[in-house]
């Protein structure tokens, strides 16, 4: 059974608390007093959610009785009743005793019980309000020990290997040795290297070993974007600032305050937000559209592009100024195919995260798969390995190996597939005529084996050769299967 709301009338007239309790008690659970201290014992015992008092008693008014009601019991919604309006009176109440509502007489019953319904109404939405307040309160402590605890694993992650996957001689290591020495000074710096190669890991290296490794790390893709929206990003607007700016927007500097703001293709911006973005750099204050006032700002700024910026500078595409600003140390990332050594265990990291992501599990790559991933020149870098490795994971066997007859054709030929870069290529061979064209029949057989699993007969067939003529090609070339090696051999072998 739901209780009824708890309502207390203080009045030194019998007759009157009478009359109150006989029109509220359907609605309400009535407590009555006919003296302060009467009043003051049922709220010391029981929670009362409205007082409706007299304001003519003998022992203090009713705005005075109020006063303390408020100051001990503050929950309470407080209303007045009484025949006389004296404006100070009704003021007084307002202000010093915070009455709800000040209620005549006579008054209508009808009209009174809506009255403390309201009232009623009105407690339970504080309760609830503050109920609210703390559990928000609760939930913003848990989050910041959330949030605290994954910045932790984070740090732990970059800290134990600098989060950089690479082979034990790869080129990479004299990068991320040079990272690490870095990290700890607060000092802008340019990442440099091909698209898809990694820069971002090495910010984000760069941010997890600073001493701004507890603080925001915020991206932002330079690339393609108009001045106005790119300024609005980074150094946020004021509502009305610009067509469909339609609240205030609180930019990545800002938000990144204390951390480290990952600029990407910042090569890319036109000359005239390059100036805005040197202002900033060398002011460390930033001004959001629309705002005449300029905000401090405490960021640490790594910069990526694919462009060599020298070479902007002197032909007049890139500030100087802005250039040295970003540059105090350069970091230059080397391409895949000038680290080949890093390529399977790229994969093989790649490969995991794609299991976990399409919830597909397989038993690995082959050798043979490998060996091809390294035989090619992988223009596209790691961004370009980590699209091969999903398109094996979606095409491939469940629970079975990755064969390398599952790569796309342009890897297993290990050349460009488009008709112009293949001239490049066959006028990139060494050698006399002859020679030359014997390399490209090396691969096309190679090519074709993989593809039919090294079915000789089918290989055979599609190239319009006998098996005779076949074996002997491939006795000519030295070309044999590379054998995949068994994963629990792997496996135990590791153990």
């Amino acid at each position: 059974m739901t209780r009824l709301p708890t309502v207390l009338v203080v009045d030194d007239e019998l007759r009157s608390v009478e009359a109150l309790q006989r029109i509220l008690e359907e609605d309400f659970d009535i407590r009555t007093a006919v003296t302060v201290h009467d009043a003051e014992a049922i709220l010391e015992n029981e929670i009362v959610e409205v007082v409706l008092c007299d304001q003519r008693m003998p022992d203090m008014t009713g705005v005075e009785f109020l006063k303390s009601v408020r100051a001990r019991w503050p929950d309470a919604v407080r209303m007045i009743i009484s025949g006389y309006t004296d404006a100070d009176d009704i003021i007084s109440g307002i202000n010093d005793a915070g009455i709800y509502q000040y209620v005549t007489k006579p008054w209508q019953p009808e009209a009174l019980i809506l009255t403390i319904q309201n009232a009623v109404r009105l407690y339970r939405l504080q309760r609830e309000n503050e109920l609210l307040a703390v559990e928000l309160k609760m939930s913003a402590t848990r989050a910041e020990r959330v949030v605290a605890s994954r910045r932790q694993e984070l740090k732990a992650q970059y800290h134990s290997d600098d989060g950089i996957v690479r082979a034990a001689d790869s080129p990479l290591n004299e990068v991320c040795a040079r990272l690490l020495r870095v990290a700890p000074f607060d000092v802008s710096v340019l990442v440099s290297g091909e698209s898809g190669t990694g820069k971002e890991l090495v910010a984000r290296a760069l941010h997890y070993n600073s001493l701004r490794w507890n603080k925001p790390f915020v991206v932002e893709n330079c690339a393609a974007m108009p001045d106005e929206l790119l300024e609005s990003e980074l150094f946020g607007h004021k509502r009305g600032a610009f067509t469909g700016a339609v609240e205030d927007h609180t930019g990545l500097f800002e938000r990144a305050d204390g951390g480290t703001v990952f600029l990407d293709e910042i090569g890319e911006i036109s000359p005239a937000f390059q100036a805005k973005l040197l202002r900033v750099l060398q002011e460390g204050e930033i001004r959001p559209v629309g705002r005449g006032a300029s905000r401090k700002v405490d960021v640490r700024v790594v910069a990526a592009t694919n462009r060599v910026l020298e070479q902007e500078v002197r032909e007049g595409r890139f500030r100087e100024d802005l250039y040295y600003r970003l540059a105090a140390v350069t970091i230059h990332v080397p391409a895949l195919r000038d680290r080949p050594m890093d390529i399977p265990i790229i994969a093989r990291m790649l490969l995991e995260k794609a299991q976990k992501q399409f919830g597909k599990h397989v038993e690995g790559l082959t050798d043979e798969a490998l060996a091809c991933m390294e035989a090619y020149h992988w223009p596209g870098n790691v961004r370009e390995l980590q699209n091969e490795i999903q398109h094996l994971l979606v095409m491939g066997p469940e629970n079975g190996p990755l064969g390398a007859e599952l790569l796309s054709r342009r890897i297993l030929r290990a050349a460009p597939e488009d008709e112009a870069e293949d001239v490049a290529m066959l006028v990139g061979l060494d050698g006399p005529l002859k020679e030359r064209i014997e390399q490209l029949e090396a691969r096309i057989l190679k090519e074709t084996l993989i593809r039919h699993k090294w079915n000789k007969s089918r290989a055979a067939k599609e190239l319009g050769l006998s098996r005779v003529g076949l074996r002997a090609k491939l006795e000519r070339y030295g070309l044999e299967k590379i054998e995949p090696i068994d994963p629990r051999s792997r496996s135990k072998a590791a153990s």
